[in-house]
C-alpha cells in the first residue's frame, strides 16, 4: 500500500512545470521517489524469478565455488566434500515445498558442485609434479602436437620410460620443445636425450599460474630435447586425434606454400588454430588496435562459417523445385550448420580451444532451437554453454580466454534481450550500409566494454580505439578472409585453392594494415591502472546481476561496480621484486625500477616490465657490488643482496631488506627483513612495498602456500 501511494503521489506531481535549477528532486519528494524505485525494483525481481532467470545464475554460482576452492589455504578432505554434498542434496529435498528455499538450495548446489569439480578433475586427470630437474635418455609417446615451426615443435608426451641410467619421472605427461625433424604424429613413440624441469610458478603474485593449469591438464613437467629425436615406433591403430592433426598440418603446409610472413601466420591461426608463427610485433599491433581476437578462433569465426553453411545449404535446397515443400529445408540447413561448427572446432584444436568450444556449444544450442522451433539467442543458452565448458574443463574458468568470451557473450545477449524498435524492412542501399556499419560498431563497443575489466587485469592493456579498428576490419574479415578461407580448404583436395588463398591473403594484408593504422592512433593511450583480483570478483558479480535481470535494472550493478573497483580494486606498484629461479632483484629508486642483480631481458624481468608498464633499467646507478654481494640505498630504504656468508654480519645490521640465495642465519632475521633460499622455495617470486609509518616492507608471494596438490615441492 505504501508503494502504491507513492506511485499516486508521483503521478499527481508529474504535471508541475519544471523550474530552472537543479535536476535532483527536492528533499520532500525523495521518500516518494525512493519508494517508487523500490517498488519498480521489486517488480523487476519478481519478473526475473517468474521467468526462471535463476537458471542463468547457475554458472556464476559454479564459478564462485571454483574460485573458493582454488583460494583455500589447504586441501579439503574428500570425506568432508562428500558429507557437505550429501547435506546439500538433503536440504534441496526438504526445500521442495518452498519455492524461495528451493531456489537458494539449487544455487548452493551449483556452488558446491563447482567447489568439488576441481578436486574431482584432479583425482581423474591430475599428476604428480616434478620437484627437481632430470636429465637422461627417455622413450615417450606423442599425445598432442601443440604448435610447429620450421625450427622446432611443442608437444605433449606421456608414458615416459627412462633408458639406461636415466632417473624415473613420476609424472603422467610432460610438455617438451623438440626439433622439427623427423615428422611426427600423435601416437608415435620417440626416443631422445631430454631435460625435464619443474613447471614454473607464477612470475608475479596473482599472475597466470602455470603449475595450476599444468596439474589439471596432467602435465607434471616442462622440458626440451638436448639433441636429436628418433622415432622408434609409428602409431598403427586408428586415432581421430592423429587424423585431425594430420589434416591440420596438411592445411597449414598448403597455406605456407602460397603465403608468407604475417599473412601466412595469421592464416594458419584463423584456419587451423596454430598461432605459433605469429610474431610478437604482430601480436602487439593487433592488441593495441583491439583486433587480437580476430586471429584467435572463437565465436566470430565459428558464426561466420556455421552461419554461412546454414545460409548456403538453405538457399540451395530452397532453389530445388518442389523440395522446399516436401522437406524441412530450414532444419536440414541447421543440421549442416551444426556439422560445420563441430568440424571447424576440430580444426581449431578441439577441447583445448576453450573460446571455440564455448562458441560451438552455443551454436549447437542455437541451431538446436531452430530444430525445435524455439527462440535461439537467450541467456539460458549462454548459461547452458558455460555449464558444459565448466564441467569439461573447470580450470579454464581461471584463464583469460574463458573470461573474455563469457563476458562478451553475456553482454551481447543481454543487450539483444532488451526491448527495441522493430527495424524497417525496406531500406535503400546506403541506409543498409549505414545500419551494417553501425551494428558492427555497436557490437564491438558492447563486447569491448564487457571485456575491458578482464583485459586490463590479465594483459594490463586496453584498446581505446578498438571500436574503430573493428569497424574498419570486420567487413574484410566477414566478407573476404573467412569466406575465401573456407572455400580454400574445401578446394584443397582438388588442388584448386590457389586463387582463393590469394584473395584471403589480400584480405589479411588489408586487416594488418588497418591494425597498424589504428595502433598508431592509439599510441600512448593503451595503458591502464593496475588491478587486483578483487576487481575481477566485483566484475564477475556485476556480470551475474546483468545476466539475471532482463530489464534495464541489469545496468545498476555494472554502474555501481565502477566506483567500487576504483576504491577497492586498484593495485600498487612494488618497491622491490625478487625472482625465485633467477638472480633478478629489481629495486625502485628515484629514477624508477632498476636491477640490483640479474640480467635485463630475462623472462621474469620482461614480464615485470610489461605488467607494470615501465622499463626496468639494467642497473641502478646508486648500487655498489663486490664479491660478497650488492647493496643500494634509496631515500626510503636500504637493500642488500648477499652472495657470501661473510657479508651477513654487516649487511643484516645496516639494511632494511636482505636477499640471499643462501640460508640466512637466525640472528639476521632479528635485525632486518630477510628473504633467503627457503623463503624463495616456499613463496616463489616476492613482491615488496615500503611502509614509511612502520619502517618495513609489506610482502606478497606469488605462491601463497605449498599445501595444494598442484604446487611443486622442492626436495
Amino acid at each position: 500500500m505504501q508503494g502504491t501511494g507513492a506511485l499516486e503521489q508521483t503521478r499527481e506531481l508529474a504535471p508541475v512545470p519544471v523550474q530552472a535549477g537543479p535536476i535532483l528532486p527536492s528533499p520532500k519528494l525523495l521518500p516518494a521517489v525512493v519508494a517508487t524505485k523500490r517498488l519498480l525494483f521489486v517488480r523487476a525481481l519478481e519478473a526475473a524469478l517468474a521467468g526462471r532467470r535463476v537458471f542463468v545464475l547457475l554458472p556464476f554460482a559454479a564459478i564462485a565455488g571454483l574460485v573458493s576452492y582454488a583460494g583455500l589455504p589447504f586441501e579439503p578432505a574428500g570425506s568432508a566434500l562428500g558429507a557437505v554434498g550429501a547435506a546439500v542434496c538433503l536440504g534441496a529435498c526438504l526445500a521442495l515445498r518452498n519455492l524461495a528455499a528451493l531456489r537458494l538450495a539449487v544455487l548452493f548446489a551449483a556452488f558446491w558442485g563447482g567447489f568439488c569439480l576441481l578436486p574431482v578433475h584432479g583425482a581423474l586427470w591430475g599428476t604428480g609434479m616434478l620437484p627437481f630437474p632430470l636429465y637422461g635418455q627417455y622413450e615417450a609417446v606423442i599425445d598432442e602436437i601443440l604448435s610447429a615451426t620450421q625450427e622446432d615443435r611443442r608437444v605433449v608426451v606421456s608414458a615416459l620410460r627412462p633408458l639406461g641410467e636415466a632417473p624415473s619421472a613420476p609424472i603422467n605427461k610432460a610438455r617438451l620443445l623438440i626439433p622439427a625433424e623427423p615428422p611426427l604424429q600423435p601416437g608415435d613413440t620417440v626416443r631422445g636425450q631430454l631435460r625435464l624441469a619443474p613447471v614454473p610458478g607464477p612470475v608475479l603474485p596473482g599472475a597466470f599460474d602455470g603449475q595450476f593449469h599444468a596439474y589439471f591438464a596432467g602435465i607434471g613437467a616442462y622440458g626440451n630435447a638436448t639433441g636429436a629425436i628418433t622415432r622408434v615406433a609409428e602409431a598403427t591403430d586408428f586415432n581421430l586425434g592423429r587424423s585431425v592433426e594430420d589434416l591440420r598440418r596438411a592445411i597449414g603446409a598448403r597455406l605456407d606454400e602460397q603465403m608468407e610472413g604475417a599473412s601466412a601466420a595469421i592464416a594458419r591461426a584463423m584456419v587451423v588454430g596454430d598461432q605459433s608463427a605469429i610474431t610478437d610485433e604482430t601480436r602487439d599491433v593487433m592488441a593495441a588496435s583491439g583486433l587480437a581476437h580476430i586471429y584467435s578462433i572463437s565465436g566470430l569465426h565459428l558464426s561466420i562459417v556455421a552461419g554461412g553453411v546454414f545460409w548456403l545449404v538453405r538457399l540451395l535446397l530452397a532453389s530445388l523445385p518442389g523440395l522446399a515443400v516436401r522437406w524441412p529445408v530450414k532444419k536440414l540447413a541447421a543440421v549442416a550448420g551444426i556439422a560445420a561448427a563441430f568440424s571447424y572446432l576440430l580444426l581449431a584444436g578441439g577441447l583445448a580451444n576453450v573460446p571455440a568450444l564455448r562458441s560451438t556449444i552455443m551454436l549447437a544450442l542455437i541451431f538446436g532451437a531452430v530444430l525445435a522451433g524455439r527462440r535461439a539467442l537467450t541467456m539460458r543458452n549462454v548459461a547452458i554453454a558455460a555449464l558444459v565448458v565448466i564441467l569439461l574443463d573447470p580450470a579454464s574458468v581461471f584463464r583469460a580466454s574463458f573470461q573474455l568470451s563469457f563476458a562478451a557473450v553475456v553482454a551481447l545477449i543481454g543487450i539483444y534481450e532488451l526491448p527495441r524498435r522493430t527495424p524497417s524492412v525496406h531500406r535503400a542501399g546506403i541506409a543498409r550500409l549505414i545500419v551494417s556499419v553501425g551494428t558492427a560498431a555497436l557490437t564491438s563497443f558492447i563486447a569491448g566494454t564487457a571485456t575491458l575489466l578482464f583485459s586490463a587485469y590479465h594483459f594490463q592493456q586496453t584498446a581505446p580505439l578498438g571500436v574503430i579498428g573493428n569497424v574498419l576490419v570486420l567487413p574484410v574479415v566477414s566478407l573476404v578472409i573467412m569466406p575465401f578461407g573456407v572455400l580454400s580448404v574445401l578446394l584443397m583436395p582438388l588442388g584448386l585453392e590457389a586463387p582463393f588463398v590469394a584473395v584471403m591473403g589480400w584480405g589479411i594484408d588489408r586487416m594488418v594494415h588497418g591494425a597498424v593504422l589504428v595502433a598508431g592512433w592509439s599510441e600512448g593511450l593503451t595503458g591502464n591502472p593496475l588491478l587486483t583480483s578483487t576487481a575481477l570478483l566485483l566484475g564477475l558479480a556485476a556480470l551475474a546481476w546483468f545476466a539475471f535481470f532482463p530489464s534495464r535494472w541489469r545496468f545498476l550493478a555494472p554502474v555501481a561496480a565502477i566506483p567500487l573497483i576504483l576504491l577497492f580494486g586498484l593495485d600498487q606498484r612494488p618497491d622491490v621484486l625478487v625472482a625465485d629461479t633467477t638472480q633478478a632483484v629489481a629495486v625502485r629508486s628515484e629514477t624508477g625500477l632498476g636491477l640490483l642483480t640479474g640480467r635485463a631481458g630475462s623472462f621474469a624481468v620482461d614480464v615485470w616490465g610489461q605488467h607494470y608498464q615501465e622499463e626496468i633499467a639494467p642497473v641502478i646507478d646508486a648500487a655498489r657490488c663486490d664479491s660478497l654481494g650488492c647493496v643500494v640505498a634509496t631515500e626510503q630504504f636500504w637493500v642488500a643482496v648477499v652472495r657470501d656468508v661473510g657479508a651477513f654480519a654487516e649487511d643484516c645490521a645496516r639494511h632494511d631488506l636482505v636477499v640471499t640465495r643462501l640460508r640466512a642465519p637466525i640472528a639476521c632475521r632479528a635485525q632486518a627483513q630477510v628473504i633467503d633460499r627457503d623463503d624463495l622455495a616456499r613463496g616463489g617470486v616476492h613482491w615488496f612495498k615500503w611502509q614509511d609509518g612502520e619502517q618495513r616492507f609489506v610482502v606478497r608471494t606469488a605462491v601463497p602456500n605449498l599445501t595444494r596438490p598442484w604446487r611443486v615441492r622442492s626436495q
